[in-house]
């Protein structure tokens, strides 16, 4: 690792919650500034502290992974790292030339060309005309915009402005890089077009990377810091540390039913080592089992079942379903109790929820499907970019 190009000292920032009193408060600032006086560190009547007291280093070669929920004081310390707005305590130093995407078409002007955005954007940057020169053409062909770029940016869409954005800082390699969420914006293939010259430019270039995919961050990220209500929650070189942190955090209740009443559920539980588990954390491999009780109408003779597992983001990952080992789900004077095992869950580190899909075996008709019955968490013991890892086996044949 090289040189540290980032560093913030105690680094807070104030608001006020109204807007009548963020401008009183900003102009006795100035005037106490002007004058000389001194500023008191007291929170006055509705402030809050957005970021309070955060520190942390990221030298070159480095991609910082800032995570944290909607609130957490991340876009604030972007706007103060990237000179927009100052701390009101601690200091930020950067070193060299600075790439900031920190808001869709920021630093655009949207009335000149793609092209002619490009000469502003990297001048701004720090680079000269003779380097921008040398540059764009690589800039317009990682865009993608060849037959674009002469059109003014305020036709671009959302997506087109990213790209744009991200070739110009790809391409010129600032000393820092600052990407906040944009990448969210924007096609796959491009997404991960972006992910592989990151991983590039890492050998010259300090980055802060923030998302809300934990996929990405754990994939290109080899340090992360999680705030929480503009505190520094972790901080370290344990990514998957953070990443669990950050699942822990977030909150998978809501469960929702829907069916037609006939079948309710009564207690749905995960079982470890012959007992009830209220916070189950796994490891790769590890088998998962859970036990259910339902109770159904006294004319439903036999039920099938199936149980997802969902990451955060409400995708489907992996399911079982009695029906496939002939399981014969009798229901016995109103009531029947199931217990089921997934068979080693291969999932990376995260947070994942159950749910719950019931049918009549005999009449085949979709009887319950109840989200969010039971969270579980997969520990970090395992680096895995994608969503589940594949049990395998392996054989070294070099002799």
């Amino acid at each position: 690792m090289g040189e540290v190009l980032i560093k913030a000292e105690g680094v807070s920032k104030k608001f006020a919650k109204d807007l009548k009193k963020s401008l009183y408060y900003g102009m006795v600032d100035v005037f106490n500034n002007v004058i000389g006086r001194q500023q008191s560190k007291a929170l006055r009547n509705q402030e809050f502290w957005a970021v309070n007291g955060i520190s942390f280093e990221v030298k070159r070669g480095e991609c910082l992974g800032l995570i944290g929920h909607n609130g957490a004081g991340k876009s604030t310390l972007l706007k103060m790292l990237n000179g927009l707005i100052s701390p009101d305590e601690g200091t930020i130093t950067m070193k060299g030339k600075i790439g900031a995407l920190i808001e869709l078409g920021a630093g655009f002007n949207p009335i000149l060309t793609g092209r002619e955005n490009i000469y502003n954007n990297a001048a701004v940057i720090g680079f000269s005309k003779d380097a921008i020169d040398a540059n764009l053409e690589n800039i317009i062909a990682f865009s993608e915009l060849e037959e674009f770029i002469d059109m003014p940016v305020k036709n671009y869409s959302s997506g087109m402005k990213v790209r744009l954005g991200f070739a110009i800082a790809a391409q010129m390699e600032p000393d820092i890089l600052i990407i906040d969420e944009v990448l969210a914006v924007g096609d796959l293939g491009f997404r991960v077009k972006c992910m592989n010259r990151i991983n590039e430019m890492l050998k010259n270039t300090a980055v802060i990377f923030v998302s809300h995919a934990m996929s990405q961050v754990t994939t290109i990220c080899n340090k992360a810091m999680l705030m929480e209500h503009g505190k520094n929650d972790f901080y370290g070189n344990d990514v998957g540390l953070a990443v669990e942190k950050y699942f822990i955090k977030f909150d998978t209740t809501g469960e929702q039913t829907i069916g037609d009443g006939s079948v309710k559920l009564r207690l749905f539980n995960i079982i470890e080592n012959n007992k009830i588990v209220d916070d189950c954390f796994i490891e790769n491999g590890d088998d998962l089992k859970v036990i259910f009780e339902l109770e159904t109408d006294s004319a439903i003779e036999q039920l099938k079942f199936r149980l997802g597992i969902f990451n955060i983001e409400y995708k489907l990952l992996a399911e079982i379903d009695s029906q496939t080992v002939n399981f014969k789900g009798t229901v016995v004077n109103g009531k029947i109790v199931v217990s089921a095992v997934f068979k080693g869950v291969y999932l990376k580190s995260g947070k994942y929820s159950i749910h719950l899909h019931v049918s009549d075996a005999i009449s085949e008709k979709r009887l319950l499907r109840q989200s969010n019955v039971k969270d579980f968490m997969v520990k970090p013991t395992i680096t895995v970019g994608a969503d589940f890892l594949l049990a395998s086996e392996w054989e070294n044949q070099s002799n």
